[in-house]
């Protein structure tokens, strides 16, 4: 078994650096002018891939060639989601500044607020939260808010933040569970002592 697991991790390592090789190559081709620089979803595809990467140059250089801050892929996500699910707090700055929308949903009904969340980054959270992010938003697929999501993971820091910014602690999800019920179930006990 751990023969097995060591493979696929070697695996998936490999598909995730071919997958990075590749999203730098077209963006360098973009910015050198050898690639299209008019082909918008090229430069759609670059801009979500230097977001997830939190590469902040590289997103300079895109929003100033006009690339929209909202360009979505296949599954609805935006740049901004792409940063804030990786933790990358600059280049979520700099997609706010540029007009990202902060409460762009996903196909899932996921936003950025709610990424940011389910990963503890709570620098970011601060961010989309002082931007107007929607603190109690719901996704489509378990009905988990931030704070769900949050107690669920044991995430003690972005459970404090969403406390503090006075996201509902009332809210239950699809299966009538709050967040105190998740961390209870859980067994998150330093985050069942904020509720």
């Amino acid at each position: 078994m751990l023969m097995f697991d060591f493979t696929f991790k070697n695996r998936l390592d490999t598909i995730r650096s071919a997958t990075r090789l590749a999203a730098t190559l077209a963006l360098l081709s973009l910015l050198s002018g050898c690639g299209s620089a008019e082909d918008p979803q090229a430069q759609a595809e670059a801009l979500l891939n230097v977001a997830e990467q939190g590469d902040v140059a590289s997103i300079e250089q895109l929003l100033g060639q006009r690339v929209d801050a909202n360009v979505r892929n296949s599954c609805n996500w935006t740049p901004l989601m792409k940063a804030a699910v990786n933790g990358h707090a600059d280049a979520v700055a700099r997609l706010l500044a540029a007009g990202a929308e902060v409460d762009a949903v996903d196909q899932g009904g996921y936003t950025a607020l709610l990424l940011a969340a389910s990963n503890n980054h709570t620098a970011v959270m601060q961010q989309l939260l002082d931007q107007g992010a929607m603190i109690d938003a719901k996704e489509q697929t378990q009905g988990y808010t931030p704070l769900i999501w949050a107690a669920h993971r044991g995430h003690r820091e972005a459970v404090e933040l969403l406390l503090e910014r006075g996201a509902d602690t009332t809210l239950p999800d699809f299966a009538a569970k709050t967040a105190a019920e998740h961390a209870r179930e859980q067994g998150r006990e330093a985050v069942l002592a904020l509720f």
